[in-house]
């Protein structure tokens, strides 16, 4: 029997960070390969911190959010905005919060930049989230604490309605 990986999996294996302990590193261009890797579904980016308190009370609803919409086409990436020193404990967190999606830690030249080119309003307050629709194309952004309610709600605008999305992995 052949087994099958999901496109993130196979991407995670590219970057040698398959069974990694670590979060792997994304970079900006690896941020764009991340969401178009996961073209035909909707995608959930949030970036979040060990510190940010609003991130880590966000996280189990996220990953309840994650379980519940998953059938649906939702993928979520997580990514730490932690500082290279924290990497340890970030993935300890990750770990430690159930989420089935895979995680990163953000690894940008230009904090700035980067914030800007993702939400020209963004100046890297946390936790930010991003959706994006099947094609790829950034739908919304949530930028500090959201009410999961909220994040439901954009997501399930471009969910198909009912069945479950065959998986194109």
């Amino acid at each position: 029997m052949r087994t099958v990986l999901p496109a993130w999996a196979i991407l995670c294996v590219a970057l040698g960070v398959a069974g990694a302990q670590k979060l792997p590193l994304v970079d900006e261009a690896g941020y764009a390969k991340l969401v178009a890797a996961h073209k035909g579904k909707v995608v959930l980016v949030e970036f979040w911190a060990t510190w940010c308190v609003p991130c880590r009370e966000e996280m189990p609803e996220l990953v309840k959010l994650e379980a519940k919409l998953r059938p649906r086409g939702l993928d979520v990436l997580m990514i730490s905005a932690d500082a290279p020193e924290q990497a340890a404990q970030a993935a300890k967190v990750f770990k430690e919060s159930g989420m089935a999606a895979p995680g990163f830690l953000r690894n940008v030249s230009d904090e700035d930049a980067f914030c800007h080119s993702l939400d020209p309003k963004w100046e890297g307050a946390l936790p930010a989230i991003f959706i994006y629709d099947k094609s790829g194309k950034k739908m919304k952004s949530f930028i500090g604490a959201t009410p999961t309610k909220t994040i439901e709600a954009a997501v399930d605008k471009l969910l198909p309605q009912g069945k479950a999305v065959p998986s194109a992995d």
